[in-house]
Formats: structure tokens, sequence, C-alpha cells
């Protein structure tokens, strides 16, 4: 089982987060942290916080070790696009569309052992008050 987290409705084009995303696609995810903190990009952004997201459900969710993951698949996909018009010349008004574009990381690594649970007290010792050698 590995851990993954997506990013909704992102306000740009999949096409654009796409190039970006290509950059860290199958490398470590400190690795792609490090590429992606360098890329001259709007939308290196948003692909980074997924990142960091898929990192932070991996770590605390799922159990595994943060420094050995490694980006298993990153995809983005067209959003639902807002149609909207432009003025131009002459009194005409031409159409053009707002996109969006959603973003799913999956990570997968090497998970934690599991901590050993401490031994359940006795009842017997648990309801005896500890007596202190000032009582008497």
């Amino acid at each position: 089982m590995s851990a993954q987290a997506e990013i909704k409705t992102v306000r740009m084009s999949d096409r654009k987060v796409g190039v970006v995303a290509a950059l860290v696609r199958g490398r470590t995810v400190n690795d792609a942290l490090v590429i992606l903190e360098h890329t001259p990009r709007r939308s290196a952004l948003p692909v980074r916080k997924a990142i960091e997201s898929a990192r932070a459900n991996a770590d605390y969710n799922h159990n595994y070790k943060p420094e050995t993951l490694r980006i298993v698949e990153i995809v983005v996909t067209p959003g639902p696009s807002a149609k909207r018009y432009r003025p131009a010349a002459r009194g005409r008004a031409l159409p053009f569309q707002r996109r969006t574009s959603h973003i799913r990381v999956v990570v997968d690594g090497e998970k934690r052992q599991p901590k050993k649970k401490p031994a359940p007290v006795s009842k017997a010792k648990a309801d005896k008050p500890a007596s202190k050698e000032g009582d008497k």
C-alpha cells in the first residue's frame, strides 16, 4: 500500500503543470523537492505542495520512513474549465477558457518497524497506593 495526495482545481492549465511534473517523475521525494525549489515556473509551487502533502501522509498515516520515499506516480489531469468572453475589435466578443488541473501524487517507500507496546500493569499493583517512607 502506498500513500497519496491530490490537489484539485489548481488554477493553471494541465499542460503547463504537466511539464513541471515530468521533471520529478520517478525521483526520490527529497530530490524532487530540491528540483522544484529551483524551478522558475509558477506551476512548481502546487506540484511541490502536493509532494509535501503526500510525504506527510506517508509519514503520519501509513508509517513510512520519510527518507526512503520515492515518487511512484505523478499525474496531472484537466479539471473544469470556466468559459468566459473577451472584448474584441468592432464590438465583437471572443470566447476563451480559464483552465484548471488536478494533481495526484503517489509515493512509496520503506515501512518503519512498529513500536512495541509496554506490558500492561496488573490490577493489583495499580490499585495499591504507593507508600512513602515519611508516612506512619
